[in-house]
């Protein structure tokens, strides 16, 4: 595996580690304040995980040079 999806995917699984915390907070008893910031942060990082993903698939297709 290319140093560079290795580092795409090991962003990928912070990413995710990092979206599973705010999603707790989502499910906790309900507190105005920490669920519309997590809430957020949740979305936001959604979207940098898609395009993650989106990156992991393009280095996946593109042979890389040595």
């Amino acid at each position: 595996m290319s140093e560079r999806l290795e580092t795409l995917k090991k962003a990928r699984e912070r990413m995710i580690e990092d979206r599973h915390a705010h999603a707790k907070v989502l499910a906790a008893p309900f507190d105005r304040d920490k669920a519309e910031r997590a809430r957020n942060k949740f979305i936001e990082i959604q979207v940098l995980v898609d395009a993650l993903d989106r990156a992991i698939s393009g280095e996946e297709v593109i042979p890389t040079k040595g």
